[in-house]
């Protein structure tokens, strides 16, 4: 599984610190809207993976507001074993009201139920509640449709307007017997707002309840501590985000080793009411299910997305 959909709610924390002159979006006219997105990865023990979605929404005033269909078709090349094809389908929902935000992506890869729902509020001290569930993208994981279900909350602790704390748990349930356990927590301290520079430090924490039950990455247990620098400007509107950081890794199986994070992203202008486009590219050495133990390990992802209302 791939980064960013599974720990969304850490991201947007990283994302809504709060920063003077920050560009804000503005209301746009629902409209029906036509787009694609594609995701690739690769990491050190030769998994690649790439997936590509065609996007139909009846309505889209944003990605807060559309209601729509996913359709994509995947290929999984785990530990350099032979490509597997799938076609997934999805319902694309997202609304809110009052101070409640939503969104719900719900569908099937003809095995059965995949996809991801959130729901978070716009307070202070901002809660969420999120469920995800995919695929283990490994040789057995495809091949014995093994899928992990991950439920979690989070939520934020203001310090004051330059600090924040967000907390997160959850339960990760995996085809099979294993069930891991989750703990995450990151403090960001706004060194500059002007310049939207942040410094952060994260940490993370899992426990498996049957280690090394099939064949992706379950230690007994994994721990990370990543201080992270963070600079988000908006240049003519588009916003863009790079961010880094080196620190510690360890599971019950080694000792602390180094660990590197690197990351790009950017978003076109709120503005623009008929495209969007956005692109993402991540570093990592953190491992992921489909990760292997140890030093050498790498992780790739990239993203990249267009949208046309009409």
């Amino acid at each position: 599984m791939e980064l960013t959909p599974t720990y969304k709610t850490i991201a947007a924390l990283v994302l809504s610190a709060a920063l003077p002159g920050v560009a804000s979006a503005q209301d746009i006219e629902p409209s029906p809207a036509l787009g694609g997105e594609v995701f690739a990865s690769t990491d050190s023990d030769d998994t690649d993976i790439l997936r590509t979605a065609i996007d139909f929404d009846l309505r889209n005033a944003g990605d807060d507001d559309r209601i729509g269909i996913r359709v994509e078709k995947a290929w999984y090349d785990p530990s350099g074993t032979g490509t597997r094809s799938r076609e997934r389908v999805f319902g694309r929902y997202a609304g809110g009201s009052g101070n409640w935000n939503w969104s719900i992506l719900a569908g099937t890869d003809g095995h059965t139920v995949i996809g991801s729902a959130s729901i978070h509020d716009d307070s202070a001290f901002r809660k969420e509640l999120f469920i995800e569930r995919d695929v283990v993208e490994t040789p057995r994981g495809l091949d014995e449709n093994i899928y992990s279900t991950f439920v979690g909350a989070a939520i934020d602790l203001p310090v004051d307007d330059r600090n924040i704390v967000t907390v997160l748990g959850g339960i990760q349930d995996f085809t099979g017997e294993n069930l891991r356990l989750h703990a995450r927590a990151n403090y960001v301290h706004v060194v500059k707002p002007e310049w939207g520079l942040s410094l952060q430090l994260r940490g993370r924490y899992f426990r498996d309840s049957e280690p090394r039950e099939f064949d992706y990455y379950s230690p007994r247990w994994y721990a990370q501590v990543l201080p992270v620098v963070q600079l988000r400007r908006f240049v003519g509107g588009w916003e863009l985000l790079g961010a880094g950081g080196i620190g510690a890794q360890r599971d019950a199986a080694t000792d602390w080793r180094r660990s590197n994070f690197a990351q790009f992203r950017f978003q076109s202008p709120d503005t623009d009411r008929n495209w969007s486009t956005f692109g993402e590219i991540i570093y990592t050495d953190t491992p992921s299910n489909n990760g292997s133990v140890g030093t050498g390990y790498s992780y790739v992802q990239g993203r990249l997305g267009v949208m046309r209302r009409f």
